[in-house]
């Protein structure tokens, strides 16, 4: 009989299609040292009943109670790390204000390395307490606390892709937080790559590094194009902002004449490794040349409600053969939960469709096709992360990393209401959808190692 380091028992949801959830009743996950899952085995497979006689009662064998279910971890494509200390704060004025006034004075702080560990510390805690296994960080221009970040992910288990913010042009940048010069903040960019690849080798589930202009208006073209060969030399992950509104969006066609996607492309920083933020002004034209090169949206419902001056046609987008995954944009995104993520791009995605403004006849006043469904919404959080990082992950099925949360529909302080113990399992995930909490996310596995516990 194969020899697995950890086998669980349970029911588990995992994405069997955008649109299709597939249920795994009473199933054995049998995990390899590798932290993989090697096989998944129903009750009625001749191999249940021998390997549970030869499991249970041991450590490697976990049986979840009555009431506890398995899902994917979620995978979060876009988050602010340094931006956790000023989570829910003056998400009331314009971007430009906003990064001005408050983001740009904060980010300007990580030259405290001091700081930078006590946040992003709690930040890799605290997503990891919400469920996400994997997040795809901006962390600052300073190049010592982007490698700490990294640091932080590889010891607490998260598996982190890490970017250094390049902010290089010193006409859009204030003078006391950017990079000193094109040169330094490439040769920085370098050698924050070498330490994390470096670092990767001795990380289990893996720690990345991210090419990062923050977005166009902060970089010059030559730190554009010294970017885009940075990310062709080291074949890195590329990450950066998009059409995120208007302000950003109307910039970037002033300054090249063409829209963001494009511009992007121009210097090399669309590919198949790339992950571009909100994208909510994208066009037909736009979307067919990330569908060309494999670029994927991280889509940050939430965050696109307070600063992006639209609701991404996420809907036609996906149809139109883009990869998507879903974003918290901590702290333009107030919530550290993918969940609350979720339920979010669920209600943009049926406001575009039906519309905002009463004063139109209904017929006039949406998008049609807009809508995506709950299914749909938990397929960009799991599955849809994974296929935008080109991982084997956001899945439960064989081949797959072990990274999963445990949820628990009993917790007195938290209980869902299911008082039907024959209710039916869709409805179960729907609810879950709806109305986990923290407290409901018993524990969390990453690359078949625990990383968080409530117990």
């Amino acid at each position: 009989m194969r020899k697995y380091m950890q086998i669980f028992r349970g029911t588990a949801f995992s994405s069997k299609s955008p649109k299709e959830i597939q249920v795994l009743k009473d199933h054995l996950f049998c995990i390899n040292t590798e932290g993989m899952i090697e096989r998944i085995i129903a009750p009625q497979n001749p191999d249940f009943q021998p390997l549970l006689d030869a499991y249970q009662g041991t450590d490697s064998f976990q049986r979840l109670a009555e009431g506890q279910y398995l899902l994917p971890g979620f995978i979060d494509l876009h988050v602010h790390a340094p931006q956790w200390a000023q989570s829910g704060t003056a998400l009331d004025i314009p971007l430009y204000d906003w990064l001005n006034t408050y983001t740009f004075p904060l980010e300007s702080k990580f030259s405290d390395l001091e700081f930078a560990k006590k946040v992003y510390e709690d930040v890799v805690s605290t997503l990891l307490a919400n469920g996400t296994t994997t997040a795809l960080y901006f962390a600052t221009v300073h190049k010592e606390a982007s490698i700490l970040l990294a640091e932080i992910c590889a010891s607490k288990g998260q598996r982190g892709l890490v970017g250094k913010v390049v902010m290089d042009d010193p006409a859009q940048n204030p003078e006391y937080y950017r990079d000193a010069d094109t040169s330094s903040a490439l040769a920085d960019t370098e050698e924050f790559i070498l330490a994390v690849q470096a670092l990767a080798k001795s990380a289990k589930q893996g720690v990345y590094p991210v090419v990062t202009p923050r977005f166009i208006p902060s970089c010059t073209d030559e730190g554009l194009r010294g970017l885009g060969e940075l990310a062709a030399k080291y074949d890195t992950y590329v990450q950066s902002h998009c059409s995120e509104s208007d302000w950003a969006h109307g910039y970037v066609q002033e300054r090249f004449q063409k829209n963001d996607a494009f511009a992007l492309h121009d210097f090399g920083l669309l590919r198949d490794k790339s992950v571009m933020a909100h994208c909510n002004f994208l066009d037909d034209e736009d979307v067919q040349l990330f569908a060309e090169t494999g670029t994927a949206i991280a889509h940050c419902p939430v965050s696109n409600a307070y600063f992006a001056n639209s609701v991404i046609p996420v809907a036609h987008f996906h149809a139109k053969g883009v990869e998507i995954g879903l974003g918290s944009d901590i702290s333009g995104g107030f919530s550290p939960s993918l969940f609350d993520n979720i339920r979010q791009a669920v209600i943009s995605s049926r406001m575009l469709e039906d519309g905002v403004n009463p004063s139109l006849p209904a017929k006039e006043r949406g998008v049609p096709g807009s809508r995506i469904t709950i299914h749909e919404a938990f397929y960009l959080a799991t599955a849809g992360g994974g296929e935008s990082l080109s991982l084997p992950i956001g899945r439960i099925e064989e081949n797959y990393a072990w990274d999963v949360q445990i949820i628990d529909t009993k917790i007195p302080t938290a209980k869902l209401p299911i008082f039907d113990e024959n209710e039916d399992l869709h409805d179960v995930f729907q609810k879950m959808m709806y109305l986990v909490r923290p407290e409901n996310i018993l524990e969390v596995w990453v690359q078949g190692e625990r990383v968080h516990s409530r117990r």
